[in-house]
């Protein structure tokens, strides 16, 4: 590869890492990958504050479909 391209690499981890420092001290509950994604996606275009919007609605989704599932009977 050229040394470039590790640059290029290596600047995008320490990116993700300092990301990933924040995001722990504010309790986002992400790990390095889903701040990756999040960041390709709004690279991309998608509006940050709809894609915070999706997440949080996810997590309430899976935190009640996880509830549900356990005071179900079996």
């Amino acid at each position: 590869m050229p040394p470039q391209s590790d640059d290029k690499r290596q600047a995008a981890r320490e990116v993700i890492d300092i990301l990933h420092e924040i995001s722990t001290l504010l309790n986002t509950n992400l790990d390095r990958t889903e701040l990756s994604l999040c960041v390709s996606l709004i690279e991309n275009g998608v509006n940050p504050d709809a894609l915070a919007t999706v997440i949080k609605d996810l997590r309430t989704e899976a935190g009640l479909a996880l509830r549900a599932s356990n005071e179900s009977p079996e």
